[in-house]
């Protein structure tokens, strides 16, 4: 299309400020099947185009922004439509405004683009004020999009879509335009549920029979499910932009960390070779937590030599029929760190983990791994005696806990640690989560932790899986594991949910440590 090379520039990188020359792809497979075909509108008495509804997609960083942003200016200035409604839609607004930043950024670098139309930062809108047109950003708030009439849409990544609600809103409203248009541009998913994989169960339909919905335009590219994702011949079929703007070496050495980290596997599955993933991955190699065991301890001891200075720990003071784990990591003079937990379990809950261990929950209660306080519900007084007894054997410098524990035992544990010790609430959330898994992660596969075969721990270690956030991959939080739709029975993940809040107050406080900013360690 002319108007891309002779009005558009590119806005990033090396091509930053060049003519937008489209990629063979990018023209032959997206653009000029979905505003070439037209079909006569008895009706309106002319000629339109044939695709109202457009699905788009593509692996990550393959240039879906910027031809999104380059589709939102050509039907505002070149679609023929007066006062033409021209809408960015995503999550929430910081999300709609990718695309939007792109497309004001390429009309202030055109002399023709900067001279006809008016870019409103504070607004996120740009206005074409010759045909009384817009092109503004909204967020997934439907109530708010019933009023719009627009002739066009773009929702990027639907993906993180939390229904479709927005979508449906503006669908509806477009009804009144001679050829609208509504576009999704998106990478895979890890929800089957979501109203993006049944968007893309559509397009999968109209790539088999475009016959059957002759209004819907589709384009995917993915690397099938079955196929080996290491193939390095499979991965231009997800990345057409492979060895022209996007670097084949970013993607072996990406493949190369995701063969060795199963929850990395995932992301390179979904954002790489664009394929629906599960919600959830095991998080864990066990290999890697096995080589942190160092030498073994009986439950009861204390690491020795450790008692002058501050330890850190995480407290998961879960529901009263369910484990509760308390971790303590000492920091070592070598770099290093010991780790060590207590986990409490009422009697009544002890055969039902009995039986989902084979029978290894009533050896961890023989040999002191695992208390079992009378009754069906758990002794907190217990805990908290517990507790206080590490206080006195090691000083602490703080506890990182779930708020979910409540005010009340948060104000108990505090009396009984003394005002010294800094209690941190950890919401758990992803971004709440997030660093601590990721610094326990780092700290394992360097060996700079000795958990000393606690078989309780090893147990929630095997089992844990992780979320990953819709909006952003990189932030994680750990879940109970899913089989085949059901959840893991019997499964527990305490013990990593109280490592990593520890592990992240003590690798926080020695990197402040060594920039000057903590006394007393």
């Amino acid at each position: 299309m002319a108007f891309f090379a002779e009005l558009l520039v590119h806005t990033k990188g090396r091509w930053s400020r060049t003519p937008f020359h489209l990629e063979r792809w990018q023209e032959r497979d997206i653009l000029r099947p979905l505003f070439g075909e037209v079909r006569y509108d008895e009706q309106a008495g002319m000629y339109v185009r044939r695709y109202r509804i457009a699905y788009v997609s593509l692996a990550r960083k393959n240039g879906k922004t910027e031809i999104a942003a380059g589709i939102a200016l050509y039907l505002l200035v070149a679609d023929g439509e007066e006062g033409a409604e021209v809408y960015g839609c995503a999550l929430d607004r910081d999300q709609a405004r990718l695309v939007f930043d792109v497309a004001a950024r390429m009309v202030r670098l055109s002399p023709v683009l900067s001279k006809r139309l008016v870019v409103k930062e504070h607004a996120k809108r740009i206005v074409d004020e010759s045909t009384g047109s817009f092109y503004e950003v909204i967020a997934a708030d439907a109530g708010g999009a019933l009023g719009t009439n627009p002739h066009a849409v773009l929702y990027d990544e639907l993906l993180t879509a939390p229904n479709g609600d927005l979508w449906n809103a503006l669908r509806t409203g477009a009804g009144a335009r001679t050829q609208s248009l509504l576009l999704a541009t998106t990478t895979a998913g890890n929800s089957r549920d979501s109203f993006c994989y049944s968007e893309y169960e559509r397009a999968r339909r109209v790539l088999e029979d475009p016959a059957s919905t002759p209004s819907r335009f589709a384009y995917i590219a993915e690397v099938p499910q079955a196929a080996d994702p290491w193939d390095e011949s499979l991965w231009s079929q997800a990345n057409p932009a492979l060895g022209s703007f996007l670097s084949l070496e970013t993607l072996r050495q990406e493949a190369a960390e995701a063969r060795e980290d199963p929850a990395q596997e995932n992301v390179f599955r979904q954002f790489r070779l664009n394929q629906w993933v599960s919600q959830a991955s095991r998080w864990c190699p066990m290999e890697v937590y096995d080589a942190c065991a160092g030498e073994p301890w009986t439950a009861d001891v204390v690491p020795a030599g450790t008692r002058r200075i501050k330890a850190f720990a995480g407290l998961d003071l879960s529901a009263k029929l369910d484990l509760t784990s308390w971790c303590l990591v000492v920091p070592g003079a070598d770099g290093a760190a010991d780790i060590r937990w207590r986990h409490w379990l009422p009697e009544a809950a002890l055969p039902a983990l009995s039986k989902a261990t084979s029978g290894a929950a009533h050896i961890w209660v023989r040999d002191g791994w695992l208390t079992v306080t009378e009754g069906d519900v758990i002794d907190y007084q217990a805990v908290y005696e517990a507790i206080e007894a590490d206080a006195r054997a090691l000083p602490l410098a703080e506890i990182a806990y779930d708020p979910w524990s409540g005010e009340p035992a948060v104000q108990e544990i505090g009396a009984r640690v003394g005002p010294s010790v800094e209690l941190v609430p950890v919401p758990q959330t992803y971004a709440g989560l997030s660093p601590g898994m990721s610094e326990l992660m780092a700290v394992m596969r360097s060996r700079q932790i000795r958990h000393h075969g606690d078989p309780v721990a090893r147990f929630c270690f095997d089992a844990v899986e992780v979320k990953r956030a819709a909006d952003n991959p990189e932030l994680i939080k750990p879940v109970k594991p899913r089989r085949s739709g059901v959840t893991g029975q019997g499964k527990r993940i305490d013990a990593v949910l109280t490592a990593s809040m520890a592990v992240a107050a003590w690798r926080t406080r020695a990197r402040a440590r060594r920039r000057g900013r903590v006394a007393g360690f």
